[in-house]
């Protein structure tokens, strides 16, 4: 009798990049109801310099279809999504690139992630307005970095109010992300050679 061993199904679901950039939020693992239509792969904390590095890395990969980067608000007592990033550097009002677009916007699905927010009971809105941090740094490095290809990469940044717990800023997330996973198609087959 033969010993075969059983071949293993490669994972054709794309992979999204969940960027948790501050210290303070600890959300792994993520869990969405239903299970997700992507592979998460946990990004951070680290230096906003060294992230966008890493994070520019694996947008050289196929696989990666997605980037949600996710910090705190200041602003909102309710998570936002920002939809734009201006071109300024990290330690002040100087430009990060002089000759990069003035704003980056965001490829995310932005309303059915605001949709997936208020299903789960969170308040949420979208905004233009970027905040003086890492978050806004971030999404124009990546935004910015991203390959000239018809089927661009969702990339999106959620920001969570202050003050809640951690279980509540997971769900939140968990909703965002869902809603992100269900608009990216899956991986083709790999061909025989």
């Amino acid at each position: 009798m033969l010993d075969t061993a059983a071949e293993e199904k490669p994972d054709r679901r794309p992979a999204m990049l969940v960027c948790v950039y501050d210290d303070a939020d600890d959300l792994w693992p993520l869990d969405a109801p239903g299970g997700l239509n992507a592979r998460i792969l946990p990004v951070g904390p680290d230096d906003p310099a060294v992230l966008a590095g890493v994070i520019t890395g694996e947008l050289d990969d196929e696989a990666c279809r997605a980037v949600l980067l996710v910090g705190r608000t200041k602003k909102a007592d309710r998570f936002r999504i920002q939809m734009r990033a201006e071109n300024r550097a990290l330690s002040g009002g100087k430009k990060l690139s002089m000759t990069g677009p003035a704003v980056a916007r965001a490829t995310a699905p932005v309303s059915e992630m605001m949709r997936a927010l208020n299903d789960a009971g969170f308040a949420a809105d979208a905004t233009s307005e970027s905040e003086d941090d890492a978050g806004s740094y971030l999404l124009y490095r990546v935004l910015t970095a991203l390959p000239d290809n018809a089927d661009a990469v969702a990339v999106g940044l959620l920001r969570t109010p202050s003050g809640l717990a951690p279980e509540t800023v997971r769900r939140g997330v968990e909703a965002a992300a869902a809603a992100m996973a269900r608009h990216l198609s899956p991986l083709p087959r790999a061909r025989l050679s």
